[in-house]
């Protein structure tokens, strides 16, 4: 028997309205900020009542051998073990990133999971979603035009521009844009220097968000960002150089985690996107509070493998947030054991053939 495609999979999904989604994580059409008819963010304001009102549910965490390029089915588990729960009678939600566009427009495709194993809507979810990644973009290039500009203006705080170690970012993935010069041209155009382009999930902002607790924490994480050290060696801080607090402005909706639904109507909650190999590489805390107090069981995923991603989640993550997980599923396949025996090789992009870990014998 053929199976769909993912695309046509999820393009003929049926699904619920969003307040019938979030009633299942006891939430209300109050605690929803909507965004059409399947998509909606939800309210800071609802997670104090929740945790009042509800026991802390079962957490689960899904990780995965060290994986091979084209990825292993983390969130394809994940996604099939929260529908699963939800089948036989559980009351489950899953927490995952966001994807980055880089990945999506890349080999990988989209994070969305695959087969009947989805997160819908998918094609919103794989791009735009309500616009967090943006947020993160706009937030830490304000940064960094401020760090320009406070050279122009006289470099009061005596910033090293060879030490400014705060990039630009946007949420594609451009080659030509890793090493640049700013500042070219007339002399209004500011002092020239070197720097670059990192990908939005790359930014420490996004790091932040997805650790942070609530806006007072955000507001104060951002202040602690170093982007850069003085001519003495000292660091500088995006609070001393007085942009924290608009950064902060910038990222208070994509602060709220952002409720979807499962090809079987189940709740889903897509929240940040830091990747594992430059950050902790998991979803945010404030989904997975969420996640715990509406729900039986929450089911969230760590990026990359368990030597990556589920090393910081335990480590980074739970300290952060103060929850400690019940159970943990490792995700393990043939290609990857192959592939790190050294006797074979994935070729991205191309079908498996002669000795590529695609295929079985």
């Amino acid at each position: 028997m053929s199976v769909p495609s993912d695309l046509s999979i999820a393009q003929a999904a049926r699904l619920e309205p969003i307040e019938t989604i979030a009633a299942k994580l006891a939430l209300g059409a109050g605690d929803l900020d909507r965004y059409g008819d399947f998509m909606a963010k939800i309210r800071l304001e609802a997670l104090p009542r929740l945790q009042a009102e509800r026991p802390l549910g079962r957490y689960i965490l899904v990780t995965a051998i060290t994986p091979t390029p084209l990825g292993e089915g983390k969130t394809t588990t994940t996604v099939g073990l929260a529908q699963a729960l939800n089948r036989i009678g559980k009351s489950a939600v899953l927490a995952i990133r966001q994807p980055s566009m880089g990945p999506t427009f890349g080999i990988k495709g989209g994070a969305a999971g695959g087969g009947y194993s989805q997160v819908v809507p998918m094609s919103d979810i794989n791009l735009h979603l309500t616009g967090d990644l943006h947020a993160v973009t706009a937030a830490n290039n304000l940064l960094a035009a401020m760090i320009d500009n406070h050279l122009y203006h006289g470099n009061a705080l005596g910033i090293d521009p060879h030490a400014i170690t705060w990039k630009r970012v946007l949420d594609v993935s451009d080659r030509v844009l890793r090493n640049v010069i700013v500042g070219l041209g007339a002399r209004g155009d500011g002092p020239p220097r070197q720097t670059g382009f990192d990908i939005a999930v790359a930014s420490e902002v996004m790091a932040i968000l997805a650790l942070t607790t609530s806006l007072r924490d955000l507001r104060e994480r951002m202040g602690r960002v170093v982007f850069g050290y003085g001519r003495d060696g000292k660091p500088i801080t995006a609070e001393d150089l007085k942009a924290a607090g608009a950064m902060t402005v910038l990222m208070k909706d994509a602060l709220k985690p952002t409720l979807v639904q499962t090809l079987e109507q189940g709740p889903a909650l897509v929240h940040a996107g830091p990747f594992a190999n430059i950050a902790h590489g998991n979803s945010s805390i404030l989904a997975d509070l969420f996640g715990t107090r509406g729900a039986d069981y929450c089911v969230t995923e760590a990026g990359f493998g368990a030597d990556i991603g589920a090393e910081k989640f335990f480590n980074i993550k739970c300290r952060a947030s103060g929850l400690r997980p019940d159970a943990a599923v490792l995700v393990t396949t043939v290609r990857a054991m192959k592939l790190h025996s050294g006797k074979h090789k994935v070729t991205p992009g191309k079908p498996p053939s002669g000795g590529h870990v695609g295929r079985e014998r």
